[in-house]
C-alpha cells in the first residue's frame, strides 16, 4: 500500500528565485522579458542590460547568459513548450549577438 505525502506549504524564503529575475543584483531587465515570443528582441535587452550593468560579477556575455538560463531551469515543467523554444532560440540569438560560436 502507497501512502501520499503531505505536500508542505511553500513559505517565502522557500521562493526566494522569482525574486532572483525581479531583483537581480547583476542585470537591470526589461520587466517580463523572457516572455516575449521573438527570440531576436529578448536576446537584445538581455545584451543592452547585461552591458550597461556595472554591478554584474562576470562579463556581459556570461551574466546575459546565466539569467536565461537560470530563468529557463527556473520554469521547468510550467514552461509551455513553445516558450522554451523561443527561449532556446534566444540562447543563440544571444551567441551570435556578442560573436561567439554556434554550439
Amino acid at each position: 500500500m502507497t501512502t501520499r505525502r503531505k505536500r508542505k506549504s511553500t513559505t517565502k524564503k522557500a521562493r526566494w528565485s522569482g525574486a532572483v529575475t525581479r531583483r537581480s543584483n547583476a542585470l537591470d531587465l526589461k520587466n517580463r522579458i523572457f516572455t516575449g515570443s521573438n527570440p531576436d528582441t529578448i536576446a537584445a535587452s538581455l545584451k543592452r542590460s547585461a552591458e550597461r550593468s556595472h554591478r554584474r560579477k562576470s562579463t556581459p556575455y556570461r551574466s546575459a547568459m546565466s539569467m536565461l538560463t537560470f530563468y529557463i531551469n527556473r520554469a521547468g515543467k510550467d514552461l509551455p513548450a513553445k516558450q522554451k523554444r523561443v527561449l532556446e532560440r534566444a540562447k543563440d540569438a544571444l551567441r551570435e549577438k556578442f560573436g561567439k560560436k554556434k554550439r
